[in-house]
């Protein structure tokens, strides 16, 4: 005899041997004792969670010799002949196959004939969503008015597809996914029949891997146990399904936990070097997060596990994160997973999110550690100037001085030019920072990426920054001048993007910078500011007396220094000039 598949040879052959689906059996059962069967059903849901078994089982029970019973004996010989699909009153029909109109003829022709040698003549229409719409129409009247001795059970994987004329007419039973628990205790009897040994936790990646489908999960076992020698360990489960080890996962969140990103994003490139899809990555990520939290929440529900297994070491682990620093990882996971479905470049976006997960701050450690590290500096820092302002206030207000507006503010901040549009406000605060520890070393490194950079782009993304050029830099972010406001705000308020594009440049440049945005017009008021609050004019007037004077003491050069003393010193004229008609259409030619 030939080697029949698992899924085949395991196929439940009564309502008792059926996994999950209670509603579905108990309804059946007691429809089949009380004798209220109807003409017509429908059975949807997903792949491999039984409904044509159901459909074959319910046959074998309206037609069984011991009826009404609300399991079929499969001793007698209507039961054997429609277990091995010779029964002449038993018709299973794929739609798939048979779409057209003139196959749903031939079928109402003879429904109407008596069965040969059994109570019913049950129709098994598999996949009936691919009925053409002729065919749906032939099988209307019919459907609503067979003969008492006809019973019609539909299946389909896609009931949206079924006109609403059909279903109206059938009694509906919705098939859900099945849980690992249910999967995993069918191929525990599986195993146990052919006696292989197996681990458990092997048992549990082919249960996951299967997604709810007992037909996935026994062709999967089917393939491991062929892969197997005399046992059925984890690691071949792992290689033939391509799922990661529980142990991986550890290491990776571990070094997640620590804000050791680099280590993170060397796990992740090893993974996709071993042929792992990032969008698999990233549901496995989910799932282990949502184990995580089923083990803080309570050690009653460790058989909910799916990802891993219930060790000190996940238990410890779980307790070193809080629910919300979870919860927020999997918002972030689950919002890239589904970017992910729309995109060639999807290891970039799990990368991506496996940095903004980085940055997220994990409140239950720092409670624990804020003892030990203390506050943020500049949370300090707001907190002093808003002191400072509160007692300002407070002493005018003693002095009968009523403050109006901005009044109370002091004066070296409200001569501050505030880089503002119409549209966006720029980080002036940011800005001011990478002005301060600006380099001309980065932005050369900035400027020799930005057109490689911008190169892996998608074109859409790409025309974003067409119009723009970075201007300064240090070593932790840059500053990039937009022509147009509304591109500058399109950018800025697209944290996805800036963070794509940041990591293409790091891998270019060797270093991570933070985009900051600005207009041109605001960045050009932001400069003079900064370069005449901070004397940078008579710094370079004193670089170049130093030099001229042989003097060997080393003076620090400003790397916009010199485009601003050009500005500051340009004539009003041809400043006008080149706003209107653009610097490159604009030459001045000395008398």
């Amino acid at each position: 005899m030939t080697y029949q598949a698992f899924y085949r040879v395991y196929r439940p052959q009564s309502f008792r041997e059926m996994s999950g689906q209670t509603h579905v059996k108990r309804t059946l059962q007691n429809a089949l004792l009380a004798n209220k069967t109807t003409h017509a059903y429908l059975f949807s849901g997903p792949r491999g969670t039984g409904k044509t078994s159901t459909a074959k089982i319910f046959a074998k029970a309206l037609n069984c010799e011991k009826a009404p019973t609300n399991e079929p004996c499969n001793e007698c010989p209507t039961c054997l002949s429609i277990t091995e699909g010779s029964h002449p009153d038993v018709i299973e029909f794929d739609a798939a196959s048979n779409s057209r109109v003139e196959e749903m003829r031939d079928i109402i022709e003879k429904v109407r004939f008596a069965p040969a040698n059994a109570r019913f003549k049950v129709y098994i229409i598999d996949e009936v969503h691919m009925l053409s719409t002729s065919a749906f129409n032939a099988l209307l009247k019919t459907l609503e008015e067979p003969p008492p001795h006809a019973v019609f059970i539909l299946a389909t994987t896609e009931p949206h597809k079924l006109p609403a004329t059909i279903i109206s007419r059938c009694q509906r039973f919705d098939f859900k996914r099945l849980s690992s628990n249910d999967i995993l205790e069918r191929m525990k009897v599986v195993l146990e029949d052919i006696n292989l040994p197996y681990e458990e936790q092997a048992l549990k990646v082919i249960a996951q891997a299967a997604a709810g489908g007992m037909r996935d999960a026994l062709s999967l076992l089917d393939q491991v146990v062929s892969f197997s020698g005399e046992t059925l360990t984890l690691e071949n489960a792992l290689l033939v399904s391509g799922s990661i080890s529980q142990d991986v996962f550890f290491e990776m969140v571990s070094s997640l936990k620590e804000k050791d990103i680099a280590k993170v994003l060397t796990s992740i490139e090893e993974l996709s070097a071993d042929g792992k899809d990032p969008v698999r990555l990233a549901e496995d990520l989910i799932t282990f997060f949502r184990d995580l939290l089923l083990l803080q929440t309570s050690s009653d529900l460790n058989e909910l596990l799916e990802l891993i297994s219930p060790e000190d070491k996940f238990t410890q682990l779980a307790h070193e994160f809080s629910a919300d620093t979870l919860y927020t990882y999997i918002d972030i996971l689950s919002k890239t997973q589904q970017e992910m479905r729309f995109s060639h470049h999807t290891k970039i976006y799990l990368e991506t999110a496996l940095l903004k997960m980085g940055q997220v701050s994990n409140s239950a450690v720092s409670a624990q550690a804020v003892g030990s590290a203390g506050i943020d500096p500049a949370v300090n820092e707001k907190v002093a100037n808003l002191e400072k302002m509160v007692q300002q206030l407070t002493m005018q207000l003693a002095n009968g001085v009523q403050p109006q507006g901005n009044a109370a503010m002091p004066q070296k901040e409200a001569a501050r030019p505030r880089a503002k549009s119409n549209n966006y406000n720029a980080p002036v605060g940011r800005i001011r920072e990478v002005l301060k520890n600006a380099t001309k070393q980065d932005i050369h490194n900035i400027k020799n990426a930005w057109a490689q950079a911008l190169s892996q782009l998608q074109k859409s993304q790409a025309a974003l920054l067409a119009e723009s050029e970075p201007v300064a830099a240090s070593g932790s972010a840059f500053v990039v001048k937009f022509k147009y406001d509304i591109h500058c705000r399109m950018v800025a308020e697209n944290r996805e993007f800036t963070a794509v594009f940041s990591q293409a440049l790091a891998q270019i440049t060797g270093n991570m910078y933070e985009l900051l945005c600005i207009p041109e017009t605001d960045w050009v008021s932001l400069r003079q500011s900064f370069i005449k609050e901070n004397g940078l004019n008579q710094k370079k007037e004193t670089s170049d007396e130093s030099q001229g004077s042989g003097s060997t003491d080393h003076i620090q050069e400003d790397p916009f220094l010199d485009d601003a003393q050009e500005v500051a010193s340009e004539d009003p004229l041809i400043t006008e000039a080149e706003k209107m008609f653009g610097k490159d259409f604009v030459e001045v030619v000395e008398d």
